[in-house]
């Protein structure tokens, strides 16, 4: 009996010690985009337009950080109950490879803009918040953009991203319940397929 009080107190000083270490939503945030933006303005390969690297950069410093599970049930809405397993893991695959061509266009755009990181609202206790941030370049109105996070076992994950107040998940929900109504959830994931395959073939 002592040795398994003593035990399970031992993990549960394990998970303690992981949750204090663990980075706070709008820190990782900050982390993360800094690093991605220094990179941008230093590597001369992503400079000249190269998709590929800015790909390799986008797959290396952003991915890990974004729960595209849970971006892609928020895109399908109530058909993602209606999904297989086999459906929703396929549907997940494709819809990722969606973002991630937008998100690396967009970084691909990048110039000479700064990032202001607004003061996050949450409690200690907060599982889900939005880390509120503002795109500043001289001569434009400011743009906003919104990471809504998640907090997983494995840390924060972002689930949407809102620019100028706009949900980039949810703003494919009325083309895909579209695609769904006229050829079903196999039909969707075969359209993305093919508009994911047509965008490869220009990049390259």
């Amino acid at each position: 009996m002592k040795l398994i009080k003593f035990l399970s107190s031992l993990l549960l000083s394990v998970f303690a010690l992981q949750a204090v270490a663990q980075e706070a939503p709008d820190a990782l945030a900050k982390r993360v985009m800094n690093e991605v933006l220094e990179i941008v303005r230093t590597d001369k390969s992503i400079q000249s337009g190269d998709q590929k690297r800015i790909f390799e950069l986008v797959d290396a410093k952003v991915l890990p950080h974004f729960d595209f599970r849970h971006m892609t049930a928020l895109a399908m809405g109530r058909e993602w109950r209606n999904a297989s397993a086999e459906q929703k893991e396929a549907m997940t695959a494709e819809f990722k490879i969606l973002l991630v061509r937008s998100y690396s266009n967009a970084l691909a755009q990048y110039k000479n803009q700064t990032i202001d990181f607004k003061p996050i609202r949450m409690q200690a206790a907060d599982s889900d918040v939005i880390v509120r941030t503002e795109v500043k370049q001289a001569g434009t109105k400011p743009v906003s953009i919104d990471y809504q996070m998640e907090k997983l076992a494995e840390g924060w994950k972002v689930y949407d991203v809102m620019v100028a107040g706009v949900s980039l998940v949810t703003n494919y929900r009325e083309t895909f319940a579209q695609e769904i109504k006229a050829g079903g959830i196999d039909g969707l994931i075969k359209s993305l397929k093919t508009k994911n395959a047509q965008a490869e073939v220009v990049k390259k």
